[in-house]
C-alpha cells in the first residue's frame, strides 16, 4: 500500500477518535451565584416589669397565686403599702395629695366615701365589668371609686366567757349599757377606724341623731374601752384573741366567727364567737378601690381596678378578707356557712353621712374621750 494512503488513513482515524472523545465529554455547568439569606432582626423583648404601688389598710389580703396572676397579666411587680386602719390610711393619702405615695388606693368604704371624693385625690375610671354591679353598691356615679366587697359591722362576743359566767350574751345595743355588761366591751375610735365609724353610724341609725350620744354616754359610764383600730381591738383586747385581752365583746364583723373556724385548721367545728344581730345593731360597710391622681403608673392602676372585679379576685375575697364579694354569682367557700347577716341593719343615708359624719365624730369624741 502506498505510504501516503496509510498516513492519511491514520490521520482520519485520529481525528475521529478526537471527535468522539469531545462528543462524550460533559460541558461544565455554569457556576451558581451564592444566595445571601436576609439577616434576622433582633428578637422582640418584653419590657421589664414596672412597679405598681397600692396603698391600703392593714387588713388587706390576697392569696399569693392571685397576686402572681395579676402581676403576670399586667407585667408589673405589685407593692402593697399597708398604712394603718382605713381611716388612718385615707388621711395619709389625702395629706400626700401633691406627691402621691401610691398609684391606687384600696379600702375606702361608704363611711369615708364623701371625705375621699371631696379631697379630689382619685381620677374617674369605670371598669367594663361595672355594668354587672348591683346598684346598691355603686355609690359613686362618676366611678372615681369602684365597689369591691361588703360586710356587716357587728358586735362579736366570746361564747365560752358567757357560758362560764352563766350570763346571757347581749342581744341589742341597749344591753351593753346594763350593769352586768360593765367593762366587757371594746370599740374602735370612729375618727381612725372604718369599723369604728360604721358602729358609730349604727348607733345613729338605731337611736337617731338626737339620742345616739345618750347611748354613748351611758356606755362610757359602763367602762367601754376604745382602741385606734380593729386589729388592736380584735386580737389584743378581746378575751379570745390570744394576746392577753379580757374583753368578751368587740366591734368586728358578722363574718368574723366564720373566720375563726377557717383559721383553726379543722380544730373547730363551731365558731368560738357569736354575733349580736338585734335590730339596728349592725351597719353594712362597702369597700372601694380607685386610681390616685398623679399616679406614676396609672395604666397598671386601672388594670388593678379591673382585676379586683374579676372572678379570680372576687372568689379570693371571702377566704382572705372575710367579707362578701360584690359581683353577683361569685362562689363562696364552704366555711362561709358560719357567716351571718343581720335581718335589719341600721340605715343611715349616704347624704346624711356626707353631711354629718365629721360633726358626729367630733360630738362622739367630746362625749366619750374627753
Amino acid at each position: 500500500m502506498n505510504k501516503f494512503y496509510i498516513v492519511s488513513a491514520l490521520a482520519l482515524i485520529a481525528l475521529a477518535l478526537i471527535g468522539c472523545a469531545a462528543a462524550g465529554t460533559p460541558t461544565p455547568a455554569p457556576t451558581a451565584t451564592p444566595i445571601t439569606m436576609p439577616t434576622a432582626g433582633p428578637k422582640p423583648t418584653i419590657p421589664p416589669p414596672g412597679e405598681l404601688v397600692v396603698m391600703t389598710h392593714d387588713s388587706f389580703a390576697a392569696s399569693e397565686g392571685v397576686i402572681k396572676a395579676f402581676e403576670t397579666t399586667a407585667n408589673v411587680k405589685l407593692k402593697i403599702l399597708k398604712s394603718g386602719d382605713a381611716g388612718a390610711a385615707l388621711n395619709k393619702a389625702i395629706l400626700a395629695k401633691s406627691n402621691p405615695l401610691a398609684d391606687a388606693f384600696f379600702g375606702v368604704d361608704n363611711t369615708f366615701l364623701s371625705r375621699a371624693l371631696n379631697a379630689d385625690i382619685f381620677e374617674a375610671y369605670k371598669p367594663a365589668s361595672a355594668s354587672n354591679l348591683p346598684a346598691a353598691f355603686a355609690l359613686d356615679p362618676d366611678f372615681k371609686l369602684t365597689p369591691t366587697d361588703y360586710g356587716d359591722v357587728c358586735l362579736n362576743y366570746d361564747r365560752a366567757y358567757f357560758q362560764k359566767k352563766t350570763l346571757a350574751p347581749p342581744q341589742t345595743l341597749d344591753d351593753l349599757t346594763k350593769p352586768q355588761y360593765k367593762s366587757l366591751t371594746v370599740v374602735e375610735n370612729p375618727a381612725t377606724s372604718s369599723p369604728g365609724l360604721a358602729f358609730l353610724l349604727a348607733t345613729v341609725g338605731q337611736f337617731g341623731k338626737d339620742k345616739y350620744l345618750d347611748f354613748w354616754k351611758a356606755l362610757r359610764a359602763n367602762d367601754v374601752l376604745v382602741t385606734e383600730g380593729w386589729e388592736d381591738a380584735y386580737y389584743a383586747k378581746s378575751s379570745w384573741g390570744g394576746k392577753g385581752g379580757d374583753r368578751p365583746i368587740v366591734v368586728s364583723y358578722a363574718t368574723s366567727p366564720a373566720a375563726e373556724v377557717f383559721f383553726s385548721d379543722g380544730k373547730l367545728k363551731e365558731p368560738p364567737t357569736g354575733n349580736v344581730l338585734g335590730d339596728g345593731a349592725c351597719f353594712r360597710q362597702v369597700e372601694f378601690v380607685g386610681v390616685l391622681k398623679g399616679a406614676k403608673n396609672p395604666d397598671a392602676a386601672r388594670k388593678f381596678v379591673d382585676f379586683m372585679l374579676s372572678a379570680k379576685f372576687q372568689e379570693d375575697v371571702p377566704a382572705q378578707m372575710f367579707v362578701y364579694p360584690v359581683m353577683p354569682g361569685t362562689k363562696l367557700p364552704a366555711f362561709f356557712k358560719f357567716a351571718e347577716s343581720p335581718k335589719k341593719p341600721a340605715v343611715v343615708s349616704t347624704a346624711d353621712i356626707n353631711a354629718n359624719r365629721d360633726a358626729w365624730i367630733k360630738a362622739w369624741t367630746d362625749a366619750v374621750l374627753r
